[in-house]
């Protein structure tokens, strides 16, 4: 049986939308299922430098770029997801978007709405979720009791027309609720604007039901990039490093006696004792990469995309109560 044939487009030419349009271009040329059309931008020399560059069929209005694809990948400003994303709704065109899904739980809530008894394939960029640090665990059973969690990048003017939770701490917003996979019941958090009109530095503490507690930080004005993040469960302590896709766990085993350097005492006569831990440290691997493979394949075999819409609302209305909670402090 011949595999179906998925004409895809982009929208949105900056910074990561050309990552985006080289790997397309990349898994077109390998997987004959996978159509790279062309690209649109409102700024029509960006949209005329990939198309001319990757030998694309140009497209003088977004509506043409639609016209002739089943398939959109949305790199636009947040701002204007909604409405891009509405757009190619109309047309039963499968999407993926960038996070955050939406600017605001309004406009996410909106496109669930629209998307009810669909076929249609909705796919969130939430690229951690496919970043090895991570996806070693899925082997690993989980308990989260405690998280922490520090994204921490050097200033880029690119991003700061939405804040720094939006912008960085999503990332790790998306991933706790993952891993959790427990009702909010409590936030606190603080931050403040330094160098943009936006939140630069924010820390949240996130309760959940099951007991977890989580403590995220972000910021966008630090010295050297971060992000890292370690949890603790029942015997066991995990970091994981995504700037270098890798994780480490650590099991505790209690013994009478032990000579390894990573022990602490818990009485005259016993010691707690951090086993060697496990290590995954996976190089050549691009989680962009990943999170397309992914999202074509859940069109072409009609299985469930890895990060919905549904968790890309979650992540947005948890950011919403954090920015909330911030700017209440702050008047």
């Amino acid at each position: 049986m011949e595999k179906r044939k998925l004409n895809i487009g982009l929208v949105g030419c900056g910074h990561l939308g050309k990552i985006h349009c080289r790997l397309l271009n990349e898994l077109s040329g390998k997987d004959s299922s996978l159509n790279f059309t062309g690209v649109y931008d409102t700024n029509k020399e960006s949209s005329d430098e990939i198309n001319n560059l990757y030998n694309l069929k140009s497209a003088v209005t977004f509506d043409e770029l639609l016209g002739r694809i089943d398939t959109l990948i949305v790199v636009t400003p947040t701002s204007t997801h909604f409405e891009t994303a509405k757009k190619a709704l109309e047309k039963n065109i499968n999407l993926f978007i960038e996070k955050p899904v939406t600017g605001s739980l309004v406009e996410a809530e909106k496109l669930i709405g629209l998307v009810q008894n669909s076929v249609i394939k909705i796919q969130v960029g939430h690229v951690e979720r496919f970043n090895p640090a991570l996806t070693s665990l899925d082997k690993f059973e989980l308990n989260p009791m405690f998280i922490e969690s520090h994204r921490l990048a050097q200033f880029n003017p690119r991003g700061t027309d939405v804040s720094v939770i939006q912008d960085l701490m999503i990332h790790d917003i998306d991933i706790i609720l993952h891993l959790v996979n427990s009702p909010i019941v409590k936030i606190d958090a603080n931050g403040v604007a330094v160098i943009s009109e936006e939140v630069d530095i924010a820390n949240a503490r996130i309760t959940f039901a099951s007991g977890c507690v989580a403590n995220l930080t972000a910021s966008r004005i630090s010295l050297k990039k971060m992000r890292k993040m370690r949890i603790f469960q029942q015997n066991a302590y995990i970091s994981l490093d995504f700037l270098n896709n890798k994780s480490e766990i650590f099991h505790l085993t209690d013994k009478e006696t032990a000579s390894s350097g990573m022990t602490f005492p818990i009485s005259d006569t016993k010691k707690i004792v951090f086993e060697e831990p496990q290590i995954e440290n996976i190089e050549n691997v691009n989680p962009i990469r990943n999170e397309l493979e992914s999202f074509f394949d859940s069109i072409i075999n009609n299985t469930p995309v890895k990060v919905s819409l549904e968790d890309g609302k979650e992540a947005v209305e948890a950011a919403d109560q954090i920015i909330n909670i911030i700017s209440r402090t702050q008047n």
